[in-house]
């Protein structure tokens, strides 16, 4: 069966929107501003939209048919922190937004979202200053309990932190801090997620500009708080056949995930992923010559986590960036991002396998087999001092 080959990116596009992306802080719970941006994004590829009141995206590509529809989805929402004290000495004490280490947080700059305005800070710990506290500093434990946000405002105590208007509660957005690298390397916090977003608008201009109908309808869902493991539920329909998470990859010692190409999930904390639909995309990465690996994540689950959770009845891949550091000073490189664009352009565009599958309900008939057939095998002429098999192979 030939396929459509994959489309041809617009990097530079793919780039401008990530850097776009990571200048609006988006932590969990404040998400409003990077929606709209999302939102003008697809107005200007004429790609209609609606929102779910409190700011999830579906958007639709229009298919020949409704019925077995597919979507893509990623999430608009980053880690943060939010001010759980506001302290005697005129600092505040933090809980996280998300999971992730409070190693990563000493050092960042921050801002903090105060209801009548933005003010800036520095995450640190208590005892900070090498010349007053000597090795004291290198010996401090790490937690969330031991770090503080210094107000870089007039604000030497509680009462004063009270009159600049900061209270319990306020959301922190951490600085990404991005680098771009010549060689194709991109450094930077809260990459997951807003790589995958910015995957998710470069895979859709590529479509838009080759003007093929897909042959069911593609919707892209833009999520605003996987993070605290709220995902895709919000904003699927019925017509939803599958749905392809795009996230980032845990590469790390043990992990099978690489910042190049394309990091399929196997499976993540919450269980396998759908069978066949991610095995079409391991065929069509070896189709169309996309490097690929495979990975199963044991700590992470995905935006399309809520959704089996709440019950939806819908297949789920994970394709993934492969991430260095993730949920710290995380880095990628652009050609897994490239790669992730190209395999949703693929996908988006090949034949429906599972014709059942555009009804909600059906019998027997058309329903997909896996198969558990000996494999075929060939034993080969090995010496006869192999000291596994001895003189089995003469």
């Amino acid at each position: 069966m030939t396929e459509t080959p994959p489309l041809t990116i617009d990097v530079d596009y793919l780039q401008d929107q990530l850097k776009a992306l990571l200048e609006i802080a988006s932590p969990t719970g404040f998400t409003d501003n990077v929606v709209r941006y999302v939102c003008q994004q697809l107005d200007a590829l004429d790609i209609p939209f609606e929102l779910t009141r409190r700011g999830a995206i579906r958007a639709r590509f229009a298919g020949r048919e409704r019925a077995g529809a597919r979507a893509f989805v990623s999430h608009v929402d980053t880690l943060g922190a939010q001010v759980k004290q506001l302290k005697p000495n005129g600092r505040l004490g933090l809980v996280p937004i998300g999971t992730w280490s409070a190693r990563f947080a000493e050092g960042a700059r921050a801002t903090i979202l105060a209801r009548n305005g933005a003010y800036r800070g520095t995450i640190l710990p208590p005892k900070a200053s090498g010349h007053s506290f000597g090795d004291e500093v290198d010996e401090a434990p790490i937690g969330w309990d031991h770090v503080e946000l210094r107000v870089d405002a007039f604000a030497h105590d509680e009462a004063l932190l009270r009159r600049l208007g900061i209270e319990i509660g306020d959301i922190v957005a951490i600085d990404p801090q991005p680098e771009f690298l010549d060689n194709g390397f991109i450094v930077s916090r809260h990459l997951d997620n807003k790589a995958g977003v910015a995957v998710m608008l470069a895979a859709l201009k590529a479509l838009v500009e080759r003007g093929k109908e897909p042959p069911v309808d593609l919707f892209w869902l833009f999520t605003i708080a996987e993070e605290v493991g709220q995902g895709a539920a919000a904003v699927l329909l019925p017509d939803i056949a599958s749905m392809v998470a795009v996230d980032n990859g845990t590469s790390a010692p043990g992990q099978n995930s690489s910042e190049f190409g394309v990091t399929i999930c196997m499976g993540d904390q919450t269980g396998p992923f759908d069978y066949h639909l991610t095995n079409k995309m391991v065929d069509l990465c070896g189709l169309h010559d996309i490097k690929f690996q495979k990975d199963v994540f044991r700590f992470y689950r995905s935006d399309s986590a809520s959704a089996i959770e709440a019950g939806a009845d819908v297949r789920t891949a994970l394709i993934t960036f492969g991430v260095d550091a993730s949920h710290g000073y995380e880095r990628i490189h652009l050609h897994a991002l490239r790669s992730l664009s190209e395999l949703l352009t693929v996908y988006g565009l090949s034949d429906v396998d599972i014709e059942r599958d555009k009804k909600i309900m059906a019998g027997l008939r058309g329903f997909t087999s896996q198969p558990e057939d000996l494999a075929e095998q060939e034993l080969l002429t090995v010496p006869v001092e192999d000291p596994i098999i001895g003189d089995a192979g003469k």
